[in-house]
């Protein structure tokens, strides 16, 4: 299997390339558009056929590349079921698998870092690896006051949902800011201070007096990211 991890030091995101073989189909998740020509190189030099790029939810803190992507692969752009971006191909359902040339991926419904949030289950029957987007964060979570956030819901998705995943899923996440790269879903369930040992409404409380400052690009990225991060700018060359 191929997998690469991308990272953009701006807005501390991670981006996602899966294929099950060199050559084949591929799928992207969560990639930002200032790192648009990192991943061309990787789908060119590994002569894969980007099929699916994904967004999580959208985000706040940088603008995507689905419309970049879309307009230089010909791919098909994904988004959650409850997504208001219009740009987007099509919206994925809870409990929605895709398949691609081997590889598996199940949509699941996460709310509570955004209200339209989704995670992606690889290899659902025998999960390897689950990619949270932002609603679980290694030894963190994603923060619930605005775009429909609810820590309730956060809750809810993170212990009811993600923790029934084997301990030993895999946890990638859409950002990290302290240089992790990885956890687990066993990990975060001892080990996250948010979490671990708290109840439903310590966390409630833990969440709702974070206090913490909206992100510098917001009032830019999110409007850009309901077009897909393509309001009005020209079409990218293709990587074929």
């Amino acid at each position: 299997m191929i997998f690469r991890q991308f990272f953009d030091d701006a807005s501390s995101t991670y981006t996602y390339l899966l294929a099950s073989r060199a050559g084949g189909e591929a799928l992207i998740i969560d990639p930002v558009k200032e790192r648009l020509d990192h991943y061309l190189q990787a789908i060119r030099e590994l002569e894969l056929r980007l099929v699916h790029a994904i967004d999580t939810h959208t985000h706040a803190d940088h603008i995507t590349a689905l419309g970049d992507l879309r307009d230089a692969t010909a791919c098909t752009t994904l988004m959650g079921e409850r997504s208001r971006a219009e740009c987007v191909s099509r919206r994925v359902q809870d409990g929605e698998i895709l398949r691609i040339d081997g590889i598996e991926l199940q949509a699941v419904y996460t709310p509570g870092h955004t209200d339209e949030s989704f995670s992606f289950v690889l290899d659902p029957q025998a999960p390897k690896a689950v990619f949270t987007g932002d609603v679980l964060l290694i030894r963190s979570t994603g923060r619930t006051d605005f775009q429909g956030g609810d820590a309730e819901r956060s809750w809810e998705s993170i212990v009811g949902r993600l923790f029934a995943l084997p301990d030993s899923t895999i946890v990638y996440p859409a950002h990290d800011y302290k240089g992790w790269t990885a956890s687990s879903i066993g990990e975060e369930k001892r080990h996250n201070p948010r979490i671990a040992g708290k109840t439903k409404s310590e966390y409630v409380a833990i969440m709702r007096n974070l206090k913490l400052p909206h992100p510098r690009l917001m009032d830019v990225a999110i409007p850009a990211n309901l077009a897909c991060g393509q309001p009005e700018g020209p079409s990218r060359p293709s990587v074929h």
